[in-house]
């Protein structure tokens, strides 16, 4: 006979003949309050033998309250002795179900583990399997698997692992915490112990790294299941080969489809939606055409998401007529619209810029019985945002109220192309429309007003949107901050920056990546490199982990300031943060050192580039040619302009500029003007850098009509010659003594009003001291000095040799004094020239005395200088020196016979 006793919570199930009483625990029971085993849920078990239902209850109550007990000591501190001496004060003997159900309450992952190592002593055996997977599962609530390896090892040696459901709940705390990497490792280390993961396990994980784009991650787990002996579906495959296809990996895509065919698998419709979609968009469009027409003749009928997808990539890939042509072979077959589709080739006809089709195929939707949406309506205002074409806009604005309701999308879309054209009363106005329709103001809102503002260089407006905002209502938050703390740097206003950033560290909110690249780059740029370094290593402070384009911008920045040592550690940086370099970072390094002298590295960093895979951008092309130009390699320079435009990239005005300038100074004039003029052909700007390289390549080699050619071109033009322009040509007329042509140059210049430098006038003093016009030379000399410029060495050295020779040796001294005493350091010409002048006017002493200065300098003494201080220490009977100077002249001598002899 049989005998059902009812109680609330409890059932209880008498059996005459075996007197065993079974107990079921119900939700809100002995689970509520101390939580259930693992894997326990809806489980009978047998607990007493007898017909005593009070003991049973007892029973019940004193293992709730032992459990209470315990989770009251482990709540009491961090273990230690002190919660030991507790444990064992408790007189609880310790057992499997205990250890199990206190477990199944703790959070602490260091104090589960020490309270299951205190209960194995206690036990004096290994933990039942419950135990472990209770454990398990506290690590999975804490997510902290630190010590997840060392339990795993544990577990295989006694011949377990963990369940099911733990191994699906530890995966489950990982993807909700976003520790997607975690989960694969601990899904490997499963493996590495031969335990069996759930199948769940895998396939949440996949399904979470698809989310991320992560396709190598997710192929090795799908083996892995195999291997398994898991059978895979449909729908994994189709996951799979969606994210493979969005990165353009289409051979891998194309094989999981093979994969799955060899498998018996039938694709459905959403496989195939989801090919069309996926290689439609990555530029395969016969690839999604061939799977439109595959799913055809497997009986399978297009639905509404089949021709939005293949509208909309056809649209993307510009072929709307193509796109047109399927949306009327849907319409066919279609009583009621597909909205979806209709938004879609309405985007696909604003983009080209046909608006009037895009507003007729609106028309034929109200037409059909359809309202158009919200969402066809913002297709259109973004195209036209796309388009700059503020007025139409806001006409479809109004027109649209008639059908759908602007949302929130609507008016950012509206307020963004307002902000953009600098109209902050109409964007205030969209704005207070916006509060009327019942929308509140929210902080993306602001953040499209303040960039587009910011870009718009509408600063201080931007800046007052920013103030007005309730902090209640709408706070700023880190992109609010980002787009000002950018602006304000690109305009100069750094301190504003800075107070901004400050700001937003009082506001504990975290700068981003682009918040110090912003401030370094702003900083540098005004010539605050101190405060550049500081921002940089505040941001290694707040463990804020840079990027490649901030170290980029950092590097840039670095060399900029002349700081060419620190750059090439910075290079070294990139690479331990454990960044490649790219294209871009070799062409900073390159252009960089170019820039401090370094071109002969060059040619290395351009095979480290190409070893590594780099693929050269413009830029990138720009800097290793000028490099290669700068370290004498023209022809490998000439070879990489070739290369440039066989791999589709337009030289620019850079590129040209670098090798007829190279070319011009190895005296390849031809070649470098055949270059001038296949730039000028392509329609290529030229500026007054190209022109100057060819005036002074062809001035250096004496071709003066070439050199006033190209000089007469380039006033032809319109551009205005700079210095260095003007230089180049006196400079050649110098050096085919066409002095007077020079001055008549000189004239032009100040008639143009071009400022001229010091290097201007050394050339017209050389000149000028070269035809022994020595006087005129003074007058510029002095003219130089009014004008408050510093003569450098060679126009101190030219001076006092004109001077010199000229018999003003008083001024000639006295210039050379001068220069010594500004910190110039006279080289050997100059001594020359000096002690010849002093010889001359017959002051052989002061003559001697500088000879014996330029012997100790090192430097070398002509004999022509020796022979005119022999004579003039004879005149003034200063026989004792003379010998010295004819012993140097006698050595001089020698040297000069070996030499030739040589």
């Amino acid at each position: 006979m049989k005998t059902l006793l009812r109680n609330p919570g409890l059932i209880h199930y008498v059996d005459s003949k075996t007197c065993y009483i079974f107990m079921t625990i119900k939700k809100l029971s002995l689970s509520t309050l101390t939580g259930p085993p693992p894997d326990a849920g809806g489980k009978v078990e047998s607990l007493v033998k007898g017909d005593d239902i009070h003991g049973v209850s007892r029973q019940f109550e004193d293992v709730r309250q032992a459990v209470d007990n315990v989770c009251h000591v482990l709540a009491s501190g961090p273990w230690g002795p002190k919660t030991e001496t507790e444990l064992s004060m408790l007189d609880i003997k310790a057992n499997p179900q205990l250890v199990t159900r206190v477990l199944c309450r703790m959070n602490d992952v260091n104090q589960a583990i020490s309270y299951f190592r205190w209960a194995e002593r206690k036990l004096e055996e290994a933990h039942c399997p419950e135990a472990y997977n209770s454990l398990l599962m506290v690590m999975a609530r804490s997510k902290k698997f630190d010590r997840l390896e060392e339990i795993f090892e544990e577990m295989s040696l006694a011949g377990f692992g963990p369940s099911p459901n733990t191994c699906i709940e530890i995966v489950l705390a990982c993807i909700k915490s976003y520790q997607l990497k975690e989960a694969f490792d601990i899904i490997q280390t499963m493996r590495k112990f031969k335990f069996r993961p759930a199948f769940s396990a895998y396939t949440n994980l996949i399904g979470a790294l698809s989310e991320v784009n992560e396709s190598d991650p997710m192929l090795t787990l799908f083996n892995q299941m195999q291997e398994l002996g898991y059978e895979p579906t449909v729908q994994l495959f189709t996951t799979l080969i969606r994210v493979f296809a969005k990165q353009g990996r289409v051979d891998s895509a194309l094989a999981l489809l093979d994969e799955m065919k060899s498998n018996a698998f039938h694709a459905d419709i959403v496989l195939y939606n989801v090919c069309i979609d996926c290689f439609g968009k990555v530029g395969k469009l016969d690839m999604a055409w061939k799977f439109f027409h595959e799913m055809k003749t497997h009986g399978l009928e297009p639905d509404d998401v089949t021709y939005s997808s293949l509208i909309g990539v056809l649209c993307n890939a510009n072929k709307l007529d193509e796109a047109v042509e399927i949306f009327e072979q849907m319409e066919l077959n279609k009583q009621v619209p597909c909205a979806y589709a209709y938004n879609t080739l309405i985007m696909g006809y604003g983009s080209a810029g046909k608006f009037k089709e895009a507003y007729s195929l609106l028309e034929r939707q109200k037409s059909k019985g359809s309202i158009p949406s919200v969402i066809a309506y913002n297709c259109i205002l973004t195209c036209l945002r796309k388009k700059g074409d503020v007025d139409e806009a806001l006409k479809i604005f109004d027109e649209m109220k008639k059908d759908a309701a602007p949302n929130q999308t609507t008016y950012n879309i509206l307020i963004s192309m307002l902000c953009q054209a600098g109209n902050v009363e109409g964007a205030l106005k969209v704005q207070d429309d916006m509060k009327q329709a019942g929308l509140f103001l929210n902080v993306r809102t602001v953040n499209i007003m303040v960039d587009r503002l910011c870009k718009a260089r509408k600063l201080d407006e931007a800046c007052s949107i920013f103030e007005k905002m309730d902090h209640k209502i709408c706070a700023p938050d880190e992109v609010t901050f980002c787009s000002l703390i950018d602006g304000l740097g690109k305009q100069g206003r750094v301190d504003q920056a800075y107070s901004l950033y400050e700001r937003m560290l009082d506001l504990e909110l975290n700068p981003n990546v682009v918040v110090y690249t912003s401030l370094i780059r702003s900083f540098f740029k005004c010539g605050r490199k101190e405060d550049g370094h500081k921002i940089y290593k505040e941001m290694v402070r707040s463990n804020c982990s840079p990027d490649l384009t901030l170290l980029n911008t950092y590097m840039d920045c670095v060399f900029k300031a002349g700081e060419t040592e620190k750059g090439r550690a910075l290079f070294q940086e990139i690479k331990n943060h454990g960044f490649t370099p790219d294209a871009q970072t070799y062409s900073i390094l390159i252009h960089g050192l170019v820039k401090a002298g370094f071109a002969h590295e060059t040619y290395e960093l351009f095979y480290a580039m190409k070893e590594q895979g780099c693929v050269l951008d413009t830029r990138g092309y720009n800097s290793v040619i000028d490099g290669f130009c700068k370290s004498g390699k023209v022809n490998k320079a000439y070879q990489l302009l070739e290369e440039m435009k066989c791999n589709g990239y337009q030289p620019t005005v850079v590129t040209y500029g670098s090798v007829i300038d190279g070319l011009a100074k190895i005296d390849r004039l031809d070649e470098a003007y055949m270059l001038f003029e296949e730039a000028k052909s392509n329609n290529i700007e030229l500026n007054v850098v190209v022109y100057s390289s060819l005036i002074d390549g062809f001035g250096k080699v004496g071709r003066i009509d070439e050199a006033y050619l190209i000089m007469e071109e380039l006033l032809h033009k319109g551009l205005t010659p700079n210095v260095y322009t003007w230089n180049c040509l006196l400079d050649g007329l110098v050096k085919a003594d066409e002095i007077s042509e020079a001055l008549v140059c000189f004239q032009s210049m100040k008639d143009m009003k071009s400022p001229a430098n010091q290097y201007t006038y050394s050339i017209l003093i050389n000149g000028l001291c070269r035809v022994k016009k020595f006087n005129k030379a003074f007058v510029f000399w002095q003219e130089m000095q009014k004008l408050g410029m510093k003569p450098n060495a060679i126009t101190y050295t030219t001076m006092i040799s004109g001077l010199a020779r000229a018999g003003n040796i008083v001024e000639a001294h006295g210039l050379f004094d001068r220069f010594k005493a500004t910190g110039g350091v006279p080289d050997s010409a100059c001594y020359n020239a000096i002690i010849e002048g002093l010889s001359f006017a017959n002051r052989a002493h002061d003559a001697y005395m500088l000879f014996e200065e330029t012997r100790r300098k090192g430097c070398n003494i002509h004999t022509k200088t020796c022979v005119s201080l022999l004579d003039a220490l004879h005149k003034a009977e200063c026989l004792e020196q003379a010998a010295i100077v004819g012993a140097v002249l006698k050595e001089t001598a020698k040297s000069q016979h070996a030499s030739r002899s040589w």
